[in-house]
C-alpha cells in the first residue's frame, strides 16, 4: 500500500497540512517542524506528489467566529464579513466552512480535526484577542492562518486584515468636539479585544489633544454575555455630571443605550448623542438612525480570503498587513451642543 501524506503526519505527530506545507518549504513551519517531516517522508519513503489531480482536489478554508453562547451570532458585523469570505472563495474555486463553540476549548477540538483534513487550505479568525490558545495552536501545528484585527502574538509570522481602530476612534472623538461637545464617554466591549481598546485609546487621545480631562467614570466596559443588561448603561447617564456625548464600539451597544435613555427621558440627540462604530443594519434601523463609522466589514472579509488564498498558492509569500479605510457616515443621532 501507498505511503499517503497522513502516514508521514501521524509518525511525525503533525496535520498533514503542515506536512504538505513543509513539502514546499512554507515559511510558516518552524525549522525543528520542518527536520521532523522530513524525517518522517525519509523513514516512510514517501514522496510527495506533483501530478495535476493532487493539484485540482478542492481546498476548505475555515472561518473561526469568536466563542459566544449566542450573542456573536445576531451581530451583523460577523455576517458581512463571512459573506465577503465566502463570496471570494465561491469565486476561487474554495469551500469555506464556520467554525463556532462556546469557548475556546470546543472550538479548539473543531480546529484539531479540520487540521487532519488533507484538503484543508486555511483558517481565519474573525477576532483578535489578547493571549489566545487558538492562534497558538495554529501557530505551533503549523496551520496556515489569517486574522481579521491586529496581531499580537508572532506578529511577525502573521497574516492580518485590519481597520486603524486608533485613528477611528480619535476621529469619532473629535467629531464630537467640533459639535461643541466638552463632556464625552466611552462604551466598549472587553479590553481584552484589540479592536475596543484601540477605539479606546484613539478617544483618550482625542480627549488629551483638545485639553479634555478623562473621566473612569465615562468609561464603561459591557461584556459579550450582558449586552442585554442595561445597568451600566443606566450608571453611566445617572453620573453628575452626565455626558452629553457617547462614543460607543459597537452599534449594538449603541442600540442597548438608546433603550437605556428612553427608559430615562433622555432624548437623541438633544439631550445625548452619539457616535457608533460598524456602520451595520441596527444604526439604519434605529430612531433616529445612528451616526457610525464604517469599517468597511464586507471588504475586511474579501481580504481576508484574497491573502489565505494568495499564501496558499503561493507559499514563499511573507506574512502581509493590509489597513481596510473607514469613513464617518453622519445620520440623526448626533447635534450641535448648546448650553
Amino acid at each position: 500500500m501507498a505511503v499517503t501524506i497522513k502516514d508521514v503526519a501521524a509518525l511525525a505527530g503533525v496535520s498533514p497540512s503542515t506536512v504538505s506545507r513543509t513539502c514546499k518549504n512554507h515559511p510558516s513551519i518552524s525549522k525543528e517542524t520542518k527536520e521532523k517531516v522530513r524525517y518522517a517522508m525519509a523513514q516512510l519513503g514517501y514522496e510527495p506528489q506533483t501530478n495535476l489531480h493532487t493539484e485540482q482536489v478542492t481546498q476548505m478554508i475555515s472561518i473561526i467566529l469568536p466563542p459566544s453562547s449566542k450573542d456573536v451570532y445576531e451581530n451583523s458585523f460577523y455576517l458581512e464579513l463571512i459573506r465577503g469570505i465566502s463570496q471570494f472563495c465561491n469565486a476561487r474555486g474554495y469551500i469555506s466552512t464556520i467554525v463556532t463553540g462556546q469557548d475556546d476549548e470546543e472550538i479548539l477540538k473543531v480546529i484539531q480535526t479540520l487540521g487532519k483534513e488533507e484538503r484543508m487550505g486555511g483558517f481565519i479568525i474573525l477576532y483578535s484577542k489578547q493571549d489566545d490558545a487558538i492562534i497558538d495552536y495554529l501557530y505551533n501545528e503549523g496551520l496556515l492562518y489569517v486574522l481579521i484585527g491586529k496581531a499580537k502574538q508572532f506578529v511577525n509570522q502573521t497574516i492580518y486584515i485590519d481597520n486603524d481602530n486608533f485613528l477611528a476612534g480619535k476621529e469619532a472623538t473629535d467629531y464630537l468636539y467640533h459639535l461643541g461637545h466638552r463632556k464625552i464617554a466611552y462604551i466598549g466591549t472587553e479590553s481584552n479585544l484589540y479592536f475596543s481598546a484601540e477605539r479606546k485609546a484613539g478617544y483618550q487621545a482625542a480627549l488629551t489633544q483638545h485639553g479634555l480631562p478623562f473621566y473612569e467614570n465615562y468609561c464603561v466596559e459591557i461584556d459579550n454575555r450582558s449586552m442585554n443588561n442595561n445597568v451600566s448603561f443606566c450608571a453611566l447617564l445617572e453620573q453628575n455630571p452626565r455626558p452629553t456625548a457617547v462614543v460607543a464600539s459597537d452599534d449594538i451597544l449603541a442600540v442597548a443605550l438608546e433603550q437605556a435613555c428612553a427608559q430615562k427621558g433622555i432624548a437623541i440627540p438633544e439631550n445625548l448623542s452619539i457616535v457608533s462604530f460598524n456602520n451595520s443594519l441596527f444604526a439604519r434601523i434605529t430612531s433616529p438612525q445612528l451616526t457610525s463609522i464604517d469599517v468597511n466589514s464586507h471588504q475586511l472579509g474579501i481580504e481576508a480570503a484574497s491573502q489565505l488564498i494568495n499564501h496558499i498558492e503561493n507559499p514563499n509569500l511573507v506574512a502581509t498587513k493590509i489597513i481596510v479605510p473607514h469613513s464617518l457616515i453622519v445620520r440623526e443621532s448626533c447635534r450641535q451642543y448648546e448650553e
